[in-house]
């Protein structure tokens, strides 16, 4: 099976276990409108940060039963935060994944409340007793969310690029890495090092590959909202520029991005090496988020 096809199999998979979620919290809700658009915001798109959950916990020997649940929780928080930066108050935008962002489709109220409930199901689904075994291992990784999704990660990111908006100075390289390690990074080292807290095993390796996967990732999309396709993308692309924000391409050039992305790649296979061939599959994702156009 090629790489697109395992990354288009495993976001099935986790497509049917969200809809599963899904029609439980209908039931026990009654509230069909919140289910509804929390089904909404979780529908469509790569879902990469779970497949990297699944296939970290594969190489530790963690099978899909249990890993199906932090995957399925990376993905919800995930979407929360888009629900929520989709705002008129965050990035104002009026697509995602191709379609009406949450608030365009229902109202500001609404998205509001189901980024608050995926945040809260994501909590849920990791801590959830069929996760794992092991309530040490389960509570490690829901204090890692913890910090990866809030005032230490993604949200500080958040914040850092609002008041980048405003600064009297563009930000510097330096201080575009550090923003983009919490905005961008965060979840996607917590779905890399997933697998490893589950399987007990030593989480260097995986760390050090998803903080140059991270970065390679928001390089890609930098250079994305520069070359890619809208259609493609599903959402509006050179926002950047015409806010005027300092991003990787506009500090580095279309060019030395790509050089720089691509070594970020290198370096994260390189960090693979310790399990050998059994993570080629994880080498191919690195390769993947340079590589991608939507």
């Amino acid at each position: 099976m090629s790489f697109p096809e395992q990354l288009t199999d495993r976001a099935a998979h986790i497509g049917r276990f969200l809809d599963g979620v899904m029609a439980q919290k209908a039931m026990t809700t009654g509230n069909a409108r919140l289910a509804d658009a929390m089904r909404y915001a979780v529908t469509g798109g790569k879902r990469l940060r779970g497949f990297l959950v699944l296939e970290s916990a594969a190489l530790h020997g963690v099978g899909p039963d249990h890993a199906i649940w932090p995957a399925g929780a990376i993905e919800a928080m995930h979407a929360y935060s888009l629900v929520h930066d989709d705002l008129p108050c965050m990035d104002d935008d009026d697509m995602r994944r191709g379609q009406p962002t949450v608030h365009v489709k229902w109202d500001q109220a609404t998205a509001v409340l189901v980024g608050d409930a995926l945040q809260s199901l994501a909590f849920e689904l990791v801590a959830h007793s069929a996760g794992h075994h092991d309530p040490d291992r389960k509570l490690k990784l829901v204090w890692h969310l913890a910090q990866a999704a809030g005032a230490e990660g993604m949200v500080l990111g958040q914040t850092l690029d609002i008041a980048a908006e405003t600064a009297q100075a563009p930000l510097t390289l330096e201080q575009i890495t550090a923003l983009q390690a919490g905005k961008t990074g965060a979840l996607i080292e917590w779905s890399c090092v997933a697998g490893a807290v589950l399987g007990g095993a030593d989480e260097g390796p995986m760390r050090r590959y998803a903080r140059a996967l991270g970065l390679a990732f928001q390089i890609a999309d930098d250079m994305m909202d520069v070359e890619g396709d809208a259609d493609l993308a599903g959402k509006r692309l050179n926002k950047d520029a015409a806010a005027g924000k300092a991003t990787f391409v506009s500090l580095l050039g279309l060019d030395g991005a790509k050089v720089r992305a691509a070594a970020l790649v290198a370096e994260a296979e390189a960090a693979l090496d310790p399990y050998g061939a059994r993570a080629d599959c994880l080498r191919e994702a690195a390769r993947f988020v340079i590589a991608r156009r939507m």
